[in-house]
């Protein structure tokens, strides 16, 4: 990226312009459209069935059915009301720090969120995040995926007691603001199995992490393995590479209960021609410049650099990832490990002075979060860490310059 004075700015953040800012065929392809036609999806265009019909290759068969809207937050909220109107309940379980749109519905099932604003509503039930690094569940346990599934069974049996029905469980693949975490394996499939048995569908929001960003897969819900299908799939961020354009992926029989109400779903700009134009040539060029394959390739290069980093330097705690989508823990020791909040956010001022963007999340503020355009290379992945890794150095100098000043003066 460049700002206006012409400097370049090296981007790790940007899920948005997932195959990179500004590429020539995306651009190109939303200019030969607009030339043509562009408007309302009450308008039939060849665009897009082409565009449902190179999505639907890229899901499990069950998902067939799309419904195509703007944003993320309007994806994730029609895929409430579809789990609403299929299961004839209300309530939706979600995960603790979970953030899922800036709609009110969405608000309201965000626990990033309605914590600081109106608080949660009797309807929603927070589970733990399935975090092994930090979580309640951690790395030796012996069975955190039947742990962390078993507190979102304790969740329905508690919300059961007072009377409550559960629509869903509404999950990003990899929590992303909840500190990127990695899900262990399996988890998805023994809380689905608890939501499904009390009449709720399993909503994967992959709007952060979708279109081969994991690198081993297309779509990250199939970390978790083969044998996990969603009851849907939520879209946006990086499906446009910018252009606002998101996506909702279903079943049939979820479908057809929400058309059985007799009130159309209509949007207005959703799934225009334009729109599918780009969303068609973003698939196209994953898979002519093979995004997913560079992803895990940058990826597990990135990773191995950051994991030496994290023996060099103990304020890195962890170092987890899939792909181009990396989180490093920052602590400030290894019993407690306590958030480095002060330190994460000192070291990201520092590298944007060094033209390096990169950002932090987590409840504690503390984890660098990585999530690049696709296009962000092995030579990207070193000088990165080679910043961290000097600009660390220099804060542990300072710190222990600090001690001895202190014990002198002592």
């Amino acid at each position: 990226m460049y700002d206006e004075n012409g400097r370049r700015y090296l981007d790790c953040i940007n899920n948005v312009a997932h195959v990179g800012h500004c590429h020539p065929d995306v651009v190109k392809a939303a200019h030969e459209q607009n030339q043509l036609l562009n408007t309302n999806s009450r308008y039939l265009h060849d665009n897009l069935v082409d565009y449902a019909e190179r999505l639907s290759k890229t899901l499990p068969e069950r998902l067939c059915i799309f419904y195509f809207l703007n944003s993320g937050s309007e994806a994730n909220d029609l895929a409430l009301r579809l789990a609403r109107q299929y299961t004839k309940h209300e309530d939706v379980i979600v995960l603790d720090h979970a953030y899922h749109g800036h709609l009110t519905s969405l608000i309201d099932i965000s626990p990033y969120k309605f914590r600081n604003l109106g608080g949660q509503k009797e309807w929603v039930h927070v589970a733990p995040v399935p975090d092994t690094y930090r979580g309640l569940y951690r790395e030796d346990h012996e069975d955190p995926v039947t742990a962390y599934a078993n507190e979102v069974k304790n969740v329905i049996e508690q919300a059961q007691k007072r009377g409550r029905k559960i629509a869903a469980f509404f999950v990003e693949s990899l929590p992303s603001v909840g500190g990127q975490i990695i899900p262990p394996a399996g988890y998805f499939q023994k809380a689905a199995e608890h939501v499904r048995k009390a009449g709720g569908v399993f909503i994967a929001d992959e709007i952060q992490v979708g279109f081969g960003r994991v690198g081993k897969h297309f779509w990250a819900f199939q970390l978790q393995g083969e044998d996990f299908i969603p009851d849907i799939v939520t879209m946006g961020k990086p499906t446009g590479n910018g252009h606002p354009i998101a996506c909702v992926a279903t079943t049939k029989e979820i479908a057809e209960a929400f058309a059985a109400t007799g009130v159309e779903y209509f949007n207005t700009f959703g799934g225009n021609p334009v729109s599918c134009a780009i969303g068609l040539a973003v698939l196209d060029v994953i898979e002519k410049e093979h995004l997913q394959a560079h992803a895990a390739e940058v990826g597990n290069f990135l990773m191995k650099l950051l994991k030496e980093q994290k023996v060099k330097h103990p304020i890195i705690g962890d170092v987890r990832g899939s792909g181009l989508f990396i989180g490093v823990d920052l602590i400030k020791d290894q019993a407690e490990r306590t958030p480095a909040t002060a330190e994460a956010e000192y070291l990201i001022t520092r590298l944007k002075e060094e033209y390096i963007l990169l950002s932090t999340d987590g409840p504690g503020r503390n984890v660098l979060k990585f999530k690049p355009p696709m296009c962000f290379s092995k030579e990207d992945a070193k000088f990165v860490v080679d910043t961290i890794d000097k600009l660390l150095t220099d804060m542990e100098n300072e710190c222990l310059n600090q001690q001895k000043t202190s014990a002198c003066s002592t």
